[in-house]
């Protein structure tokens, strides 16, 4: 499996009109997420393998952005990961129906995702 980026994620103070400026800035398609509650879907392209993201309320002022890498195993790759000197701000969450996610900081304290597909 590569190792790619699959998703990333935008926090925003007000999620609507952030998302109203970036609909009329690049033309993406933005919208609410059924059964996710103040979650926004981002499709910047029509093209259904494009990689494509979220929008949520900020939760915290420091929450950047952030960008998730598709992985065979989020139990495995926390594991390697805190053993090269990572740290697990948010342990294996299940996504239903989509898979499972975790949030983690690298050595030097950058953010970044873990995503596993649920098996299809």
């Amino acid at each position: 499996m590569d190792h790619v980026i699959c998703h990333f994620e935008i926090p925003a103070d007000e999620p609507e009109a952030l998302a109203k400026f970036y609909t009329q800035l690049f033309g993406w398609k933005i919208e609410k997420m059924p059964g996710f509650p103040d979650y926004y879907g981002i499709r910047p392209s029509a093209d259904e393998q494009a990689l494509g993201g979220g929008m949520m309320k900020r939760q915290s002022p420091q929450q950047g952005p952030i960008n998730y890498v598709l992985v065979e195993s989020v139990s495995d790759y926390l594991r390697k990961a805190e053993s090269l000197g990572a740290m697990t701000v948010v342990p294996k969450t299940e996504i239903p129906g989509m898979g499972w996610f975790a949030l983690i900081l690298d050595p030097q304290h950058n953010p970044f995702g873990l995503f596993e597909s649920a098996p299809k």
